[in-house]
């Protein structure tokens, strides 16, 4: 699994399946049940530093993935508005599994709009949180504001930050791996904070 996230075969993925390739898995990855699995925040710094190696052009890169991650959330938020409480009651099956959606409906109940922010840097939570503001009718500009905010940290972010240090510092690809797994735990180091701060609410109202 680590070598999917961060080695090699990530490199190897990226080159392959290009611009195109790289806008479907961030927006699967937004907003679509298959994509909780999807390595988000590798994809996108790793893509940045390939940017930087020249492999691909970073002006089209950034707001590709932004794009991606916007219309992403907006088709999950579509979704769950026009699905509603019926997501719930679906069985278990080899993509969907209700543990995902109730572990994101319980973060969101606790931090309302700024987790369509805060989610984006915690897989599986910024896959279903979108899906959870449609279910909750949430007002549609205020989804949208969040959204556009969180794609902007998360996609241009992590993009930029990948292109600025692959073209900064030298012969950095032969410490990728270690650089990509900080990455990982720093991004969604704030958000677990929350978790753990607050954990017997979560667990209270995710037994309920």
């Amino acid at each position: 699994m680590i070598d999917f996230l961060t080695g090699p075969d990530l490199v190897a993925i990226i080159k392959s399946v290009g611009y195109i390739g790289l806008f479907a898995i961030i927006f699967a990855e937004s907003g679509l049940f298959i994509g909780f699995f999807l390595p988000g925040d590798s994809l996108l710094f790793t893509a940045g530093f390939l940017a930087s190696q020249g492999f691909l052009n970073i002006w089209i890169l950034a707001p590709l993935t932004f794009l991606a991650a916007i219309f992403g959330d907006n088709f999950g938020y579509a979704f769950g508005k026009k699905v509603g409480p019926a997501i719930f009651s679906r069985e278990d099956s080899l993509i969907f599994h209700k543990d995902h959606l109730k572990r994101a409906k319980v973060f969101y109940e606790k931090y309302g709009a700024k987790t369509l922010v805060l989610a984006r840097f915690l897989p599986v939570v910024r896959t279903f949180a979108p899906i959870l503001a449609g279910v909750g009718q949430m007002h549609y500009r205020t989804f949208f504001f969040y959204n556009v905010i969180g794609a902007a940290l998360w996609a241009l972010g992590m993009t930029w930050l990948g292109y600025f240090l692959g073209a900064t510092i030298p012969g950095i690809d032969k410490y990728l791996i270690p650089i990509i797994l900080a990455i990982i735990v720093i991004s969604a180091l704030p958000t677990l904070i929350h978790i753990i701060k607050n954990r017997e609410y979560i667990i209270k109202r995710g037994k309920s």
